[in-house]
């Protein structure tokens, strides 16, 4: 099978992106699972072998050459000076660099010319300063490509992936903005992304948002008159779905590996157990756009930017379950 090809861009060069994509190509059987164009200014990949003292060699490459190829390429950009790259500090130009690396990554995989996209670390508040306009870069991403269907930020540690029916609001308003028709699109957007990932019948466990379920109403009829419907609806579609369980116990399951997705009802409540459990291997999926999107779920870590400390393990996760998505996408793409 030919080998997908990933548009890799650096992440704000402010922070620790730089250093994580040199590491990143040179990790072991990084070149023979995928085909690796990096896209931004050459300066910050030399950034990025300086900081860590490994080599980025640099094949650079046109647009028109881009599909013919192989190993790692280098696609010229010019969106920021060195003299504006100050590390450890949130700034305009870092986040004009990752908006402008971004968007032509986007370009590149609609275009059909790369399968997936990954991206170091961004700062939002570079980028807000940028122009980002929006509540984060999914929702960015996905006005960029005027894509207007369901889609949602994904948090995976190794072979488990948590989505969720609510997001950036406060808890006070969760209740309110539980619907099944919301729990349906969480669920859905699981089972389809696994399926993406390789998973032939995805096995999914929705949380309850009450202590202990509700307690048979008890604590809240949520569970009852809510979740309990939108599981079944999710059966009657013969999807391997289970719940509602007690959020204080699911997590137990997916740690045993009895489950490969838990739908959570809001933000923490899925973020919490899945930092726990491997902070330094959690990934980003953008789950739900028309091209796969994958990042290493930490941030920038201004405390250590250019200090060779980053810890490589969440990048190598995302790149590792982007391959997989990529193969997937690109032969859906070929088959037209």
């Amino acid at each position: 099978m030919t080998k997908p090809r990933i548009a890799i861009v650096p992440g704000d060069p402010s922070g620790i992106g730089p250093e994580l994509i040199a590491k990143l190509v040179n990790d072991e059987g990084v070149l023979d699972a995928a085909n690796v164009l990096l896209v931004g200014d050459s300066h910050l990949w030399q950034q990025g072998a300086g900081q860590t003292d490994l080599a980025v060699p640099l094949a650079t490459i046109g647009e028109a050459d881009i599909a013919d190829q192989d190993g790692m390429s280098h696609l010229e950009m010019e969106t920021i000076s060195p003299e504006d790259v100050k590390v450890a500090e949130v700034t305009v130009a870092g986040g004009t660099t990752s908006l402008r690396c971004l968007d032509k990554a986007l370009d590149l995989a609609q275009a059909g010319l790369v399968d997936g996209v990954l991206f170091g670390p961004f700062n939002k508040a570079a980028m807000t300063s940028a122009g980002l306009n929006a509540e984060d870069e999914h929702k960015y991403m996905a006005r960029y490509l005027g894509f207007d269907g369901y889609h949602s930020e994904i948090n995976v540690l190794d072979e488990l992936m948590t989505t969720r029916v609510t997001s950036h609001i406060g808890l006070k308003d969760v209740a309110a903005n539980i619907t099944e028709a919301g729990i349906l699109k969480a669920v859905n957007l699981a089972h389809d992304t696994l399926a993406k990932a390789g998973h032939s019948r995805p096995r999914i466990a929705v949380a309850a948002l009450n202590p202990h379920a509700g307690d048979n109403g008890k604590f809240g009829r949520e569970e009852i008159d809510v979740l309990e419907p939108a599981v079944r609806k999710a059966q009657e579609k013969q999807m391997d779905v289970t719940g509602p369980w007690p959020s204080d116990t699911v997590f137990l399951k997916a740690k045993r590996g009895e489950v490969d997705a838990v739908v959570t009802m809001y933000h923490d409540q899925g973020q919490i157990a899945i930092k726990l459990m491997g902070f330094e291997r959690g990934v980003t999926v953008a789950g739900g756009l028309p091209i796969p999107v994958a990042t290493p779920a930490h941030g920038t870590a201004f405390d250590i930017a250019g200090q060779n400390k980053a810890n490589l393990g969440a990048t190598r996760q995302a790149f590792d379950l982007l391959v997989r998505m990529a193969g997937t996408h690109r032969t859906a793409r070929d088959a037209g």
